[in-house]
């Protein structure tokens, strides 16, 4: 059986892992985390809505859930740069259909998610947001965006149906 949230090995780039103390030369074993991140996308948005969408869902995991975040990054001069998720995560789509399954599934877990709704394209700022998804009851939002982070076999089970994003 085909694991969806596997993605295909693109040379030597990404087959080294997701390592910072081995040298460049050498192949340590890739890691396998026992968690998942991932966003799922509805299939019929623009690139750019796609990116927004994307860097809005994972924006509330760090400050809630500071297990994800790894150590800041220091360049080669000593620049220092600020830390990132410890872990790769892994970009779905599917349909409208998907995506409200998906977040039925989520929710009967209690896994950490975030959404994001057609709604919020309208909006300014974070208080219009946060008031845009009040406004709706939880069977009526208009999902185009869901995150997920949750043991692996969970959040798998949440986006069944759901494809890797090309």
């Amino acid at each position: 059986m085909r694991k969806t949230y596997k993605t295909p090995a693109r040379g030597d780039r990404q087959s080294r892992g997701m390592s910072t103390t081995t040298p460049p030369d050498s192949a340590p074993a890739p890691v396998r985390f026992d968690t998942k991140i991932a966003v799922l996308l509805r299939d019929d948005l623009e690139t750019w809505q796609r990116l927004n969408v994307t860097a809005f869902l994972v924006s509330g995991l760090g400050p809630q859930l500071p297990e994800v975040i790894g150590e800041p990054y220091e360049d080669a001069d000593g620049v220092a740069y600020l830390p990132m998720f410890r872990q790769p995560v892994l970009v779905f789509q599917g349909t409208k259909e998907t995506l409200r399954t998906a977040h039925a599934r989520v929710l009967s877990r209690a896994l950490p998610r975030a959404v994001f709704t057609s709604d919020l394209f309208t909006t300014g700022h974070d208080a219009d947001n946060r008031a845009a998804v009040r406004a709706v009851r939880t069977n009526d939002l208009d999902l185009v965006g869901l995150s997920v982070y949750g043991p692996r076999n969970a959040v798998d089970k949440v986006l069944k149906g759901a494809r890797m994003h090309p």
